[in-house]
Order: C-alpha cells, then sequence, then structure tokens
C-alpha cells in the first residue's frame, strides 16, 4: 500500500515554486524592460484572484488523485493487454494518449454546458500572463471518465497521474504575452504561446479553438487550429466582473440551475445542462446568446 500510494507524488506540487518564480520574473520584466500598449500585464486583484484559485485547486486536485488512483488501479486489471513502464515505447504510448484524451476532454469542456461551467474558471481573467495559467476550477470531477480509457488500455495508473501533471507544467509556460512567436516547425507541431493566446480569446473567431496541451497536431488534425492574427480580448464572452472565488468558481453552476427551473419542458432542461454554452430553446433563438 505503501509503494502504492508514493505515486500520489504530483509534479505540478513540486514545480510551485517555479511556477511563482517565473511570475515574479515576467512582472519584474514588465516594469523594468517595458511592454508594448498591447499587452495588459499584471493587475493585483485579478492576480491574487488567479493564485487563490489555484491554491484551493492544489489541496482539491491532491485529494481528487486518490479517487482517480484507486478507480484507474481497478481498470488497469481489467486492461486486456498491460504495457511495462520499463519500455520505452509505454512512455511514449502514454503521452501520445494523454495528449489526445486531453485534446477530447478539454474540446468537451468548451461544448457541454455542465463541463463548461467549471473550465471557464480558467478563462474568467481578462488578463493573460503566468498568473493566468494558476487560475484552475474547483471541480475536476469529469477528467475521470476520460482519463480511464488509458488504464483500460493498459497504462499503469502512476504513469497516468504523471502524464497528466506534466501535461499542466508544461502549459503554464504557454500563458504569456512577452513570447511571440516560436520557430516555425515548433509552432507545426507544439502549442505554444501564440496559439493558446487565441484559446483564451472570446473574439468570435477565436472561440473553441487551439485546444491541445502539449501538442497541436490535434487541432490541425481535427479542425479545431486557428492560428493567431490580431490581439485576443481575453476573458469570457460575458465577464464575471468580480474577484470573489466562489463567484469565479461557481457562478456558472448558479446560472444552468436558473436556466433549469425555468426551462418548460424535460427537453430544454437537458439542453441548458448537456447542450454547448449558450443553448437555447428553438423559440428562443432570437434572442443573443452569451457565454460564461
Amino acid at each position: 500500500m505503501a509503494d502504492f500510494l508514493a505515486h500520489l507524488s504530483d509534479p505540478v506540487l513540486l514545480a510551485t515554486p517555479v511556477f511563482l518564480l517565473f511570475v515574479a520574473i515576467e512582472i519584474l520584466a514588465l516594469h523594468v524592460l517595458g511592454h508594448d500598449d498591447n499587452v495588459i500585464g499584471y493587475s493585483v486583484k485579478d492576480t491574487r484572484t488567479s493564485m487563490s484559485m489555484g491554491a484551493v485547486a492544489v489541496v482539491i486536485n491532491g485529494v481528487f488523485r486518490i479517487a482517480m488512483l484507486f478507480v484507474f488501479a481497478a481498470l488497469y486489471e481489467l486492461a486486456p493487454v498491460k504495457f511495462s513502464p520499463h519500455d520505452w515505447w509505454t512512455w511514449v504510448l502514454m503521452l501520445l494518449g494523454q495528449e489526445l484524451v486531453f485534446y477530447a476532454y478539454h474540446r468537451a469542456s468548451h461544448r457541454v454546458r455542465l463541463m463548461w461551467a467549471g473550465h471557464q474558471v480558467h478563462h474568467s481573467s481578462e488578463h493573460y500572463n503566468f498568473s493566468t495559467a494558476l487560475r484552475q476550477k474547483w471541480t475536476p470531477y469529469f477528467q475521470l471518465p476520460f482519463w480511464s480509457i488509458l488504464a483500460l488500455a493498459g497504462i499503469p495508473p502512476w504513469m497516468i497521474l504523471t502524464g497528466l501533471s506534466i501535461d499542466l507544467v508544461y502549459q503554464f509556460f504557454v500563458h504569456t504575452e512577452k513570447i511571440r512567436k516560436l520557430p516555425r516547425w515548433f509552432e507545426y507541431v507544439f502549442n505554444t504561446p501564440s496559439h493558446h493566446r487565441v484559446h483564451h480569446g472570446s473574439d468570435q473567431e477565436y472561440l473553441d479553438a487551439n485546444y491541445g496541451g502539449i501538442l497541436i497536431i490535434w487541432d490541425r488534425m481535427f479542425g479545431s487550429f486557428v492560428p493567431e492574427g490580431k490581439r485576443p480580448t481575453y476573458g469570457l464572452t460575458k465577464n464575471v466582473e468580480s474577484y470573489n472565488l466562489l463567484k469565479v468558481g461557481f457562478h456558472e453552476y448558479g446560472s444552468i440551475l436558473r436556466d433549469v427551473r425555468a426551462a418548460g419542458s424535460w427537453r430544454d432542461k437537458l439542453g441548458y445542462v448537456f447542450g454547448p454554452p449558450g443553448w437555447q430553446p428553438k423559440e428562443a433563438l432570437s434572442a443573443p446568446a452569451q457565454r460564461g
């Protein structure tokens, strides 16, 4: 049991001091080196909100990792083929599988309103900097069915958790406006600050694009890739306008509940929960829909 639980060590937690160091470096760079008018930089209230959301998320995710490890272990026993962590190709399969699962999960988080209610937290900042990466949801539960696929495919449970953490550590570094474009070959294969700025844009042409975690190839393959053109407008299409942590974290769940209560039929109730953000019944389609 001790060896089993030893795999709960989270690389994200270990990387936290590095995250804080890069936040400090970016703030220093913005003040010392200056920035053009297209870079918003930091604000005290926004940064405090992002870092507070992230601090609580670390605790919640730490507890949730225990549940995931036990579920993955049970599903791993059912896998028809089991891969060994001692083989290098298992790590390749894990990382590619993790990236594909993350793409599917991330895309679903933008297309299913109940999942979006949690994910919108990460998009709620109107700033785009390293502290924005720390603004994480407190409801990670929908990760379980998606990443369970890897356990059923024979990937060792602790490797799945490691891959998830590697993905999150990488994504921290794409949340910046100080890096414009990287070499063309890198931009073609990997997620970069340029690609991820598009993902955080609330402009109509940028909505629901560039879902990749480490790799951007899935977006290119499945038609969700959009290159960066004009500077994105960050935030939600309808911003929260609050720094209250509970409102930032749960306001969309409240909106879903109000819509469900007001719905006139079970079809409409299900549509408000499982339809895309902004979904409305046919009779209400003439009214403007807003996301967030």
